[in-house]
């Protein structure tokens, strides 16, 4: 057993030992001492994955039942075309030749048995292994928050060091390492083939940097059978995503269980961590995102703490602790942390200023997109003043390592604080 388990966790030499084959719906069923349920390796190939578009007529490539582990691999975007060595000129090219669709290839969908609309998926994620490298693009004048600003292209190639868990962006800058799937979703209710670009109801293009090893995504069921994607490997990511890309990477094995909760409808996903639940709240315009997450806080508080909906709000205002997902999906996100432990401390008040410890940028308006721009131009102006970087590298170190939250709320002014941390900055070894 020691053996065939070893083995699970390599699904590319499963594929060039010819123990498993690439065709759609190719599997490798074991027990697995320790799990609940049964084990399934699905690699990444081009019957088992696709670029750029949901639909939920889509054959599964796999079915498991509630309570299996999925181990599988991702791929880069644009089918593996997102890799070292890729110009921008390369990059603009396969961008033309696809329109309307997302740059995410997508592995799946796995059919879950026993899923039914109304249900809720669990997705619970036990272990992920990325590649050893990973980008960072400004596409040149035509994506991220600010096109016009930035009308100069940039890739920037970023080594993974998974010993030290770090990527040295640039000599001398090294970024923390957590890496997470920007993309988990199932299919929508709607029939034919839809972007990947914006997440919804259905998750998807979340980009909520907390959903790493250990956490469980709740996502709502709208078809049969659930139908499960995963795509959009990130080694790292700032809360915001401003210049549109995270450390982009890909998974060598993405390993999770599923699971159906029956009973217990949701409207909008929520992510579960050792200590905290996430609830979210999406919308194209932020302000109308930051409505939805206020109402799904004090809907989930309620439920939680057996409380009236007064109590609920009273709760969610005294432990206010909510960020930006991203910007740059058409649809906005925001999440606000709640604490399993209701006796938890409230966290400190937002920095208005530089600390000790990080670069401090604060954007007020009472419209939260402008708030959410002043903060993030903010923060980019300072990495410049302070650190001589390059307005291009300022926004991709931004986009990878800024942390974008949202103070709270007041009637006539909706305030963003983004923080980057000085400890980025260390002595080559």
């Amino acid at each position: 057993m020691t053996w065939c388990r070893k083995i699970l966790f390599a699904p590319a030499l499963l594929l060039a030992a010819g123990l498993v084959t690439p065709a759609v719906g190719a599997e490798s069923v074991v027990p697995a001492s320790g799990t609940q349920g049964a084990v399934h390796i699905l690699p990444a190939t081009m019957e088992t994955t696709q670029w750029g578009w949901y639909d939920n007529a889509q054959k599964p490539v796999l079915t498991v039942k509630p309570g299996d582990t999925v181990i599988m691999e991702t791929m880069m975007h644009f089918h593996d075309q997102f890799m070292p060595g890729k110009t921008l000129e390369d990059l603009a090219k396969i961008r033309a030749a696809n329109p309307g669709r997302g740059a995410h290839t997508l592995t799946g969908p796995i059919y879950v048995e026993g899923a039914e609309p109304g249900d809720v998926l669990k997705v619970h994620i036990n272990k992920i292994v990325p590649r050893a490298y990973g980008m960072n693009v400004n596409y040149p004048g035509v994506a991220g928050l600010f096109p016009k600003e930035f009308p100069e292209g940039q890739i920037r190639l970023i080594y993974l060091d998974w010993d030290r868990k770090v990527g040295e962006f640039l000599p001398g800058i090294f970024v923390p390492l957590r890496p997470f799937p920007g993309v988990v979703g199932v299919a929508r209710a709607d029939p034919g083939r839809y972007t990947t670009v914006p997440p919804g109801r259905y998750a998807g293009n979340l980009d909520i940097r907390e959903l790493t090893a250990g956490t469980s995504l709740h996502v709502p069921v709208f078809v049969k059978g659930a139908l499960l994607w995963v795509s959009d490997g990130h080694a790292a990511q700032g809360n915001g995503e401003i210049n549109l890309t995270a450390i982009e990477t890909a998974f060598k094995e993405f390993n999770i269980t599923v699971d159906v909760i029956k009973g217990r409808p949701q409207e909008w996903p929520r992510i579960e961590t050792p200590t905290h639940w996430l609830t979210v709240g999406y919308d194209e315009d932020l302000n109308k995102a930051l409505g939805i997450l206020t109402a799904e806080t004090e809907k989930f508080i309620a439920e939680q703490r057996g409380v009236s909906a007064a109590e609920a709000q009273r709760i969610m205002q005294q432990g206010w602790d909510c960020r930006v997902a991203e910007v740059v999906n058409i649809v906005r996100g925001t999440y606000c942390f709640n604490p399993k432990n209701a006796q938890a401390a409230a966290p400190e008040p937002l920095p208005t200023q530089e600390t000790p410890t990080d670069y401090v940028s604060v954007g007020r308006n009472a419209d939260l997109n402008k708030a959410m721009e002043e903060a993030a131009m903010g923060m980019i102006n300072l990495l410049v003043e302070k650190r001589k970087l390059t307005r291009l590298d300022a926004y991709g170190l931004a986009s990878i390592a800024a942390d974008c939250r949202i103070g709270p709320p007041a009637p006539a002014e909706k305030s963003v604080h983004c923080l980057t941390p000085k400890s980025l900055w260390q002595a080559p070894k």
